[in-house]
């Protein structure tokens, strides 16, 4: 046991470090990179094409990374958004590590791009523990998924800079109940902020993108300084 529990330590120690090197390549790129996490069946990879529709609308040059165990699906969906799109095929492992970020970058001019989107494994459990670089941390939740997720899950709502609850379109077939939803994310990290949106409808779509504008102004603005 003891054994293992260092070759963990080591590993992670190793991905922090990566990690940390593309954090300071992004920065100076004047990349804002995003990496989104939920359990499989959140709509995230549709909350994801929206978000890179939306945001080329806007003038932004945006591009994403996806990882899947399996296939390329879920980049051929993306693709459709117009914006340039990998897929990372982790053949088993069931999150993404930052070795992983660097290698697929390969090629790409970072210096081109405003945002780079990271679509992370289904899984609610291993990516909490994987730093990517990333500027933001963000964390999806399904009003199918039922209010009391973050309660069964707590690191990965602690380790993350927003929650978005996604498909509110459905909240009243589902009988979703907003309240205890907030109070089950404020319970293991409280404050967090929450947006409420719906990528079919359109809703919380404004208020996403506003965020991710400001943020990422305000990263430039303090690497600046």
């Amino acid at each position: 046991m003891t054994r293992i529990v260092e070759l963990r330590a080591g590993v992670l120690k190793k991905n922090d470090e990566l990690a940390r090197a593309l954090r300071s390549r992004m920065q100076q790129a004047g990349v804002f990179t995003v990496n989104l996490v939920s359990s499989p069946g959140t709509g995230k990879t549709e909350f994801l094409k929206q978000t890179l529709i939306a945001l080329r609308e806007q003038g932004y040059r945006v591009a994403a990374l996806v990882g899947d165990l399996e296939t390329e699906n879920d980049a051929n969906r993306l693709a459709e958004s117009g914006a340039p799109v990998r897929q990372i095929l982790t053949h088993g492992l069931c999150h993404l590590e930052a070795a992983m970020i660097g290698d697929h970058l390969e090629g790409w001019a970072l210096d081109a791009l405003d945002f780079l989107f990271i679509e992370n494994v289904g899984n609610l459990v291993c990516p909490s523990s994987y730093d990517l670089g990333e500027a933001l941390r963000v964390v999806l939740l399904s009003v199918t998924e039922g209010e009391d997720k973050p309660r069964k899950y707590p690191t990965i709502f602690n380790s993350a800079d927003l929650a978005i609850v996604t498909k509110m379109d459905l909240a009243a077939a589902c009988e979703f109940d907003a309240d205890a939803a907030t109070a089950s994310i404020h319970s293991v990290r409280p404050g967090l902020p929450i947006l409420w949106t719906s990528a079919r409808r359109g809703t919380g779509m404004s208020e996403w993108l506003e965020l991710l504008a400001t943020r990422r102004d305000a990263t430039r603005t303090v690497a600046a300084g």
